[in-house]
């Protein structure tokens, strides 16, 4: 007897089901694909069913913010049950859509504006976590096991055919719509405009099925606008002994950034203290970074020669476009970003990164994980760790990977440098330097398989504080490895109890560096060593065509 032949269409089935509801709930309102905003309820109750993975793009600066409020607004008697896919949770909606009862399954990679309340709902059983990814791990599950049924996201504008702008603020809007549209899910976008005629396309309307214009411009946040003026004199020699002591000796060429001041400072004194080290041409010359306006003394100096974004940043836009050289632009003059991408390139193609964290443990674990606050991590385990596939060498990479091996019968291998930048105390004098991650407790907590590691330590190569850099890479037992990490810690708990003489011992060796083992002078590490100490400054450096956000004009 033989089988009965099996259904391979119940996808495509499906899709046209809710379609088919859509068309009968809009009716005649449909203008091509774009629908009037006061008819998004009936849309998101026709092609919505119970128990759907979700994919609200929230990032890490543009938020689907009109979409999102809609979706936490329907009544969870008719849509419940619901598992979110998010990068970023950011607003009060991302939340309120489980604190109502419309969803209670999250997958997410960064929650730092609603850590506490992440942590909260966990605690009352409101919210069940999937696992917290990586920006670049939470994509690739898009393609295999999370694939959303119906993803909402952003644009700067469409047309009526469903066509797509994204403008400068790309960030995660391709992949999200390629892995639903090509999997029969349901893209719906909200734009600050429709428009006849696009400035260009950035992703095309047949993979798009409906259009709302918002009735405000999606929120975005300048979330990588650091003001010099808050930049401090710690923090300006900790940039010196990052430069003189890691990124010269190590000729990196090619780096990623966190977000911070203190990776702000080492972008402000690359065109003063850098030049002054004659290292113009020689280090920090591509970047993976978003268009942060620390940079531009470094741009306008010569010192950079590219910049591929994550995404954008408000305000730089004129300036991104009188700079075509750096930036990558579309005809239209407008930066393409994409972090996706960006986050590839900067695993594979940087030979650094330096970011900063919350808590370090004495194997070099961090994690920004800690006690009532579910922060999640972004990029920075991507950036931050070592890339075992890459097979291109590079000074840096090649130095570093002999530096691990040194001594041990192994093929030779490069390493990626993995910075640490952390003053050893944090806010409220907490202690950036403990025994015992929070991370373990909050993984209880959740009932997580493992705790929520940052960075694993083993992918650390440097510890950079106020006290000096601990070099990882030089460290040939796990017993060295805690001393120098003590070594760096300062008068935390954690450094005072340090072997003195095993801590000499690993300076001695040039384990531990301290600013003047190195040559830096710290009667120098004062804010007028600063390319722009001010917002007006990098006004003025960028020619007047930086236009900060109103938040950050003191003038």
């Amino acid at each position: 007897m033989s089988a009965s032949p099996a259904n391979w269409n119940t996808l495509q089935t499906n899709r046209a089901e809710r379609l088919a509801r859509a068309g009968a709930s809009l009716g005649g309102a449909l203008d091509g694909k774009a629908l009037p905003a006061a008819l998004l309820p009936d849309l998101l109750y026709a092609v919505i069913e119970r128990g759907d993975r979700v994919c609200l793009e929230g990032n890490n600066q543009k938020q689907a913010d009109f979409l999102g409020q809609a979706l936490a607004q329907l009544d969870p008697a008719r849509v419940n049950g619901l598992h979110m896919l998010q990068s970023v949770l950011a607003l009060p909606q991302h939340l309120d859509v489980f604190e109502r009862g419309v969803a209670d399954r999250l997958d997410f990679s960064f929650s730092g504006p609603q850590a506490a309340r992440v942590a909260k709902l966990l605690a009352a059983g409101k919210l069940k976590i999937g696992a917290i990814h990586t920006y670049l791990e939470l994509f690739s599950r898009y393609f295999i096991d999370l694939t959303p049924r119906v993803c909402l996201i952003a644009a700067e504008a469409a047309d009526r055919h469903g066509n797509l702008y994204t403008g400068p603020n790309t960030e995660d809007t391709p992949p999200i719509a390629e892995a639903t549209a090509f999997k029969n899910g349901i893209v719906i976008v909200q734009v600050n405009r429709i428009m006849d005629t696009l400035p260009r396309i950035d992703i095309p309307g047949d993979w798009v099925d409906f259009v709302v214009q918002s009735p405000r411009p999606y929120y975005i946040e300048p979330l990588f606008t650091r003001d010099p003026a808050q930049i401090s004199e710690i923090q300006v020699l900790m940039a010196m002994m990052a430069i003189k002591g890691i990124i010269a000796p190590y000729e990196v060429d090619r780096l990623n950034h966190g977000i911070g001041f203190d990776t702000a400072a080492i972008e402000l004194l690359l065109p003063t203290y850098g030049e002054s080290l004659g290292l113009k041409g020689k280090i920090a010359r591509h970047w993976a970074l978003n268009p942060h306006p620390a940079l531009i003394p470094a741009i306008e100096s010569g010192f950079v020669e590219s910049v591929y974004s994550f995404g954008s940043e408000l305000g730089m836009e004129d300036y991104i476009r009188a700079r075509p050289d750096i930036f990558f632009t579309g005809p239209d003059g407008s930066m393409r970003s994409n972090r996706a991408l960006c986050q590839a390139a900067g695993h594979y193609a940087c030979d650094m990164f330096i970011g900063s964290t919350l808590q370090i443990d004495l194997q070099g674990n961090s994690s920004t994980a800690t006690q009532g606050r579910i922060a999640g991590f972004g990029g920075a385990p991507n950036m931050g760790a070592d890339a075992r596939g890459r097979r291109h060498a590079s000074p840096a990479w090649l130095k570093a990977g002999q530096q691990a091996r040194e001594g041990r019968n192994t093929i030779p291998r490069g390493q990626k440098l993995v910075v640490q930048i952390v003053e050893t105390f944090r806010e409220h004098m907490q202690p950036a330097f403990v025994d015992r991650l929070d991370a373990w407790d909050l993984a209880e907590q959740a009932g997580m398989a493992l705790p929520p590691v940052m960075i694993y330590g083993d992918d650390v190569t440097h510890i950079l504080t106020e006290e000096g850099i601990a070099n990882l890479l030089l460290c040939r037992s796990d017993e060295e490895r805690e001393q120098a990490i003590r070594g760096v810690a300062g008068y935390t708990p954690v450094g005072m109890a340090r072997d003195r003489l095993m801590v000499e011992n690993l300076r001695d060796r040039g384990i531990i560096q301290r600013a003047e083992d190195i040559g830096v002078d710290k009667r120098l590490a004062t804010r007028d060593l600063l390319a722009a100490r001010s917002m007006k400054d990098l006004v003025r450096a960028s020619g007047g065509l930086y236009n900060p956000p109103k938040r950050f004009r003191n003038w």
